[in-house]
């Protein structure tokens, strides 16, 4: 099993931050510093290359408690494929220092997200893997402050999931889309209608 804890805010509070993810167990790498936005928007790409099968879901948290970590690793040990992770991310910074009516970012109360990501190589093995990654997403999100990123978003998620990743940001952004993309041409995305 592996655990990658990610913190993205300011350095003399991230040894505190993630103890209790670190506390369950000895790691294997135990790596603490600080990164540039775009260099930690690229920490994953090497372990998803082209061609592998994937499948993700995802939720915001307002914090870590043991139940949670208890919930992490059983889903954790029941990884159908050596490439599917469960990822915690703690969040700070401008997410949370804004106010909510500042930018087009929903659930700026959350302190963690989580990922589950299925990443599998054969066809065959799609049915497992989804439901793996479905059933651990299902016992987590009882965790969540009831939303994730917009972009963290797959497929099968539908019109109220992005409201829940917005908040009160979409009906703004609906607006914004009317006047400028009153035909909805950019809908291949998570859709904003036009309001």
């Amino acid at each position: 099993m592996a655990l990658l804890a990610c913190y993205s805010g300011k350095p003399e509070e991230g040894e505190a931050v993630v103890a209790p993810i670190k506390a369950f167990g000895k790691p294997i790498g135990d790596v603490l510093v600080r990164r540039p936005y775009v260099q930690l928007q690229k920490l994953l790409d090497a372990t998803q290359p082209k061609g592998r099968r994937y499948y993700w879901k995802s939720e915001y948290l307002p914090g870590i408690e043991p139940a949670l970590c208890d919930k992490v690793i059983e889903h954790a040990g029941r990884i159908r494929s050596p490439y599917s992770s469960v990822i915690l991310s703690h969040l700070g910074g401008a997410l949370n220092e804004l106010d909510n009516d500042h930018s087009a970012v929903g659930n700026r109360d959350a302190r963690y997200v989580f990922n589950v990501g299925g990443a599998w190589e054969q066809p065959e093995d799609d049915a497992a893997n989804i439901a793996w990654a479905r059933e651990a997403w299902h016992d987590l999100k009882a965790f969540s402050t009831g939303g994730t990123y917009i972009n963290f978003l797959t497929e099968d998620e539908g019109p109220e999931r992005v409201e829940a990743a917005l908040g009160p940001a979409l009906r703004r952004l609906a607006e914004i889309k009317r006047r400028w993309d009153p035909d909805n041409r950019f809908r291949v995305n998570r859709n904003i209608a036009p309001g």
